[in-house]
């Protein structure tokens, strides 16, 4: 499978696990979404906030690498968060709508791509103003690996609260190959 593949496959799982995250956060009460509860970003609000927050900042760098002008245009647009905890959306129904949103806007950019893009090196400023330099792919991959990293905390948050999201498995994605 080609890295391109790859990606296209990381953003259809981000895209079914993020429904799947905000259908078991949907059982919660809006005080036991925004209760902080220790997290890094305080609550379940707060941490599904942060991951809309990451994948805007990046999205919108991505957006700067001359062939992805069209395809993030939309992203672009959107105004930059003021910060890594910026509550984005007060409640889940506006959180909830913008991810669904920006998940199409990352399969529909994943599938544009092509191997020669990401190969590019993107210049680029983070959060604090420093500068860098990196290797498209490896920040796309950084991207992904992000957004697990935070979704598994929303999970283990929505676990203590009783509440199971069921199946997270990559491979569950993957279709069965059959040989011939």
């Amino acid at each position: 499978m080609s890295l391109k593949n790859h990606f296209e496959l990381l953003a259809t799982y981000n895209q079914w696990m993020n429904s799947k995250v905000y259908a078991a956060a949907g059982q919660l009460s809006t005080t036991d979404l925004a209760k902080d509860r220790g997290a890094f970003f305080g609550s379940i609000l707060g941490t599904l906030n942060h991951i809309l927050v990451g994948d805007t900042i990046w999205l919108k760098r991505f957006a700067t690498h001359p062939s992805c002008l069209n395809s993030l245009r939309e992203v672009a647009d959107l105004q930059s968060p003021t910060g890594l905890n910026q509550i984005l959306f007060e409640g889940l129904g506006g959180l909830s709508e913008r991810r669904i949103w920006l998940d199409r806007q990352i399969i529909n950019w994943t599938a544009e791509l092509s191997e020669g893009d990401l190969d590019f090196v993107l210049s680029y400023h983070n959060t604090k103003g420093i500068s860098a330099n990196k290797r498209y792919s490896s920040l796309v991959l950084h991207f992904f690996n992000h957004q697990t990293h935070h979704r598994g905390q929303v999970s283990t948050l929505l676990s203590q609260v009783g509440v199971d999201i069921g199946v997270t498995d990559l491979l569950a994605q993957i279709p069965e190959e059959t040989h011939v």
